[in-house]
């Protein structure tokens, strides 16, 4: 694995922060929580590389691999690994920067995902990726 501890794989394409709102029944920020920031991510990033309109087509895998709290910095890292004529695949990373009170500490990988986009016309259809 070529890649380093504390190193997201692609650009950052969201950051927000995880809120009371968002816990499940242990307190913690619930995982489907954690999807819809996933796909608001890829989302950015599919419609980016479309120029135009996308939608979700599939999630080929997702693991959680550590909770979130309340209050942890959780920022969404992508990067496109597949384009063919009208659909994407992008592969994406959960990493949140746990705020103690005395500064953040390092930052680290909650979760990882692919997921899957096709870009769309006015009319809902499929249309080529230029």
């Amino acid at each position: 694995m070529s890649q380093e501890i504390n190193t997201p794989k692609g650009q950052l394409l969201l950051r927000t922060l995880a809120m009371p709102a968002d816990t499940n029944a242990n307190g913690d920020i619930f995982g489907g929580w954690i999807m819809s920031q996933l796909d608001l991510a890829g989302g950015i990033l599919a419609k980016e590389i479309s120029s135009g309109r996308i939608v979700t087509v599939s999630v080929s895998s997702i693991t959680f691999k550590k909770p979130v709290r309340v209050g942890d910095v959780v920022c969404c890292y992508g990067e496109c690994t597949r384009i063919g004529r009208t659909s994407m695949s992008i592969d994406l990373e959960v990493w949140v920067k746990p705020v103690k009170e005395h500064g953040l500490e390092d930052r680290f990988m909650v979760c990882d995902a692919t997921f899957n986009y096709v870009a769309i016309d006015a009319e809902g259809k499929p249309r080529p990726i230029q």
